[in-house]
């Protein structure tokens, strides 16, 4: 359905204007308010632009200005005169098959001002938050010298901040987007560092804002920095454009920039500025903002995407046993992947780095690929193969439609490690290369900013501290440095609100503090064998890795069985409960079937899950818990089938650094 109210009495119920005099000129203030009247934001235009925004008695954002600084000295959000005001209501809904749902329901009140000198502002106010963007209508392209994002607070609230702290090479906007959350007060952040948005403020009494964006295109992303002045604000910093960059190892790295963001369209629309207000955490793990405001697809016929999981060689370095061959980069161990995937009703394998050669071009002497294309077909399985960014920058053109003509079905591409504007025009010209060869992606060193709606073949990106950290993360003074079981169950409340992430779940390898140890060709987790397997649930990735060895998997049958049988998209989602940075409970359906999944921190807990989401019938559920021993031998679990219905309440225990997870399936 898709309503849409113009101006009119009912406008009365969502926007308001009142005039002020500033002194130099007149201002006047607009006021719109979410649907449901919880939320109210302000918007003065006069000699700034400054918004501010309240949720119920709270406030959320303190008058915080906006501006864009373009060439020859143009400002956008300075000396404001209103030439138009429209507002709308709009209710609506859209289709996403690649998604934690099905449809996503998009209703908010709007306010739109036309400003003299060719440009305007567009607000929307939801009942989960709020957004703003800048659009420009100039006749010719125009050069952006900066952007003013600004968010203000009005406490020294915590905050859950990921910094930059690898920098690529020593370049300051060159990273991949991987940070654990450091958890101060916004006074304590540090002075020169970027932090990576979303960005959790938790405002007191369970109320949390997320600040993000989303529509990046032909634009840099926006970095967070703590106010100089006030420490009590956030300002949005952009990487200034690339002019000059050398290869170091398998990175780019910029070694000239420009003193502009970017030179773009003098007609366009410019990313979303986004705070999503919470009163609940576990509203956060069920949110669609990003999916909100990103730009429909651009795909006519989306019909050739098939999401699904992927058995993954680079974590366990291939380590496969019980064969009369030598595992490696070879034939012979890529058919032993695609004999476990096709057992396993897996969709694809991977053939992640070190496969080829020649600038993408052909492959190692030792891997015959079109071999394998022919043995994966006759077992129902597809191949994914890794690129370099710099390769698939460069040889996309070429190397994308020979390698989808031999039965290729994506590509994993590594290491963009920026969001300036030289890197999301290249991801979103390779996204588009891509979809032309009905080829997925899967991005690493990269963030979600609303790219998979409009790309929906872009199935999955990075900018997550992943599994992968696990094969060196360090123990210092017999203290795990990375404490990964609070990492997992803090970014379902902020990095998946960016979209998917491919944290490459399913270690069977586990392990609790004590016996923690990183081991690169052998690696283990942190946390218990369940945990890993709530995550198939609790973590958004149409295109989910099983990152251990098919050999492991193949002890573990009964695991690998729970862990197949997972969709990796869904009808629907309820977020259950939860705590950020202490635990998560999250429920998705497929069709008639129920997926369940629960993690906590190193703490052990009890968990009252209540299936009243399940409706009529009668149903069983396959339960998987932490074993009564889990909290010294790590794999240690409990599987059982029961009875259960809607009017069911389970408490559920879950061990230190544990998990519990359940498929449930109706019976008749």
């Amino acid at each position: 359905m898709n309503q849409l109210f113009k101006p009119g009495f009912l406008l009365l119920s969502f926007l308001w204007i009142t005039l002020t005099n500033t002194g130099a000129q007149e201002s006047k203030v607009y006021h719109i308010q979410s649907p449901d009247g919880k939320i109210k934001l302000s918007l003065t235009a006069g000699e700034s632009l400054i918004w501010s925004v309240q949720h119920e008695n709270t406030e959320i954002i303190t008058p915080s200005e906006i501006s864009m600084t373009l060439g020859e000295g143009v400002m956008l959000g300075k000396n404001v005169k209103v030439s138009k005001s429209a507002t709308a209501s709009v209710n609506n809904t859209f289709s996403t098959p690649f998604y934690k749902k099905k449809e996503v329901l998009d209703q908010y009140n709007n306010l739109t001002l036309n400003i003299k000198g060719n440009y305007g502002v567009e607000f929307r106010a939801y009942n989960d938050g709020v957004a703003y963007h800048f659009f420009t209508s100039f006749k010719d392209s125009i050069t952006v010298y900066n952007e003013a994002a600004n968010f203000n607070f009005a406490g020294d609230y915590k905050v859950f901040a990921a910094y930059i702290n690898d920098n690529r090479g020593g370049e300051r906007y060159t990273y991949s987007f991987e940070s654990f959350y450091d958890e101060i007060r916004l006074s304590e952040m540090t002075k020169d560092s970027l932090a990576i948005n979303p960005l959790l403020i938790d405002l007191g009494n369970g109320k949390k804002a997320v600040v993000l964006e989303s529509d990046v295109e032909d634009y840099p992303g926006m970095f967070l920095t703590i106010h100089p002045e006030t420490r009590r604000g956030l300002k949005g910093e952009f990487a200034p454009y690339t002019l000059e960059a050398e290869l170091r190892g398998i990175n780019f790295i910029a070694t000239k920039r420009a003193d502009y963001l970017g030179k773009t369209s003098g007609t366009r629309s410019f990313p979303w500025r986004a705070v999503v207000i919470s009163a609940k955490d576990a509203e956060l793990a069920n949110n669609d903002m990003v999916q909100k405001l990103a730009s429909p697809s651009r795909i006519a016929d989306a019909s050739w995407i098939k999401p699904g999981k992927v058995s993954w060689d680079w974590w366990n370095n291939n380590n496969i046993t019980g064969v009369n061959f030598k595992s490696g980069k070879n034939t012979a161990t890529y058919k032993y992947f695609i004999d476990f995937a096709s057992a396993n009703h897996l969709e694809y394998i991977i053939l992640d780095g070190g496969w080829s050669r020649n600038a993408l071009m052909s492959s190692v002497p030792a891997i015959n690929l079109e071999e394998l294309v022919a043995y994966g077909k006759q077992k129902n399985v597809d191949l994914i193969l890794w690129s370099s960014w710099a390769d698939a920058d460069k040889m996309a053109d070429v190397a994308f439609p020979k390698y989808a003509a031999m039965g290729i079905k994506g590509f994993k591409v590594d290491f963009l490690d920026s969001d300036d504007q030289r890197m999301m025009r290249s991801a979103y010209r390779i996204a588009q290369k891509a979809a032309e060869n009905k080829l997925l992606l899967d991005l690493h060193g990269f963030r979600a900013t609303g790219m998979q709606r409009t790309y929906p073949n872009v199935v999955n990106f990075e900018g997550v501290k992943g599994l992968e950290n696990f094969k060196w993360a360090p123990i210092i003074n017999e203290k795990i440095k990375d404490d990964a079981p609070r990492y997992d169950v803090t970014i379902p409340y902020i990095r998946m609100m960016a979209g998917p992430m491919d944290y490459t779940p399913g270690a069977m390898r586990n392990a609790n503090k004590a016996n923690y140890r990183s081991i690169n060709d052998n690696p283990m987790s942190q946390g218990t064998r369940v945990h890993q397997m709530a995550m198939y649930t609790i973590f958004e990735a149409p295109l989910q890795m099983l990152s251990d060895n098919p050999t492991i998997y193949m002890k573990e049958q009964e695991c690998t069985d729970f862990i197949a049988k997972v969709p990796t998209v869904f009808d629907q989602t309820v977020a259950l409960d939860g705590q950020v940075g202490e635990f998560v409970s999250i429920a998705r359906r497929k069709g008639d079937t129920w997926f369940v999944g629960a993690m906590t921190n190193w703490t052990a807990r009890e968990l009252s899950v209540d299936f009243s989401f399940l409706g009529e019938g009668n149903f069983e559920a396959e339960i998987f818990s932490d074993g009564i021993n889990a909290d010294k031998e790590a794999t240690d679990y409990k599987k059982e089938i029961i009875r259960i219905s809607s009017k069911d309440k389970i408490t559920v225990k879950m061990n230190t650094g544990g998990g519990w997870t359940a498929r449930i399936y109706p019976v008749r």
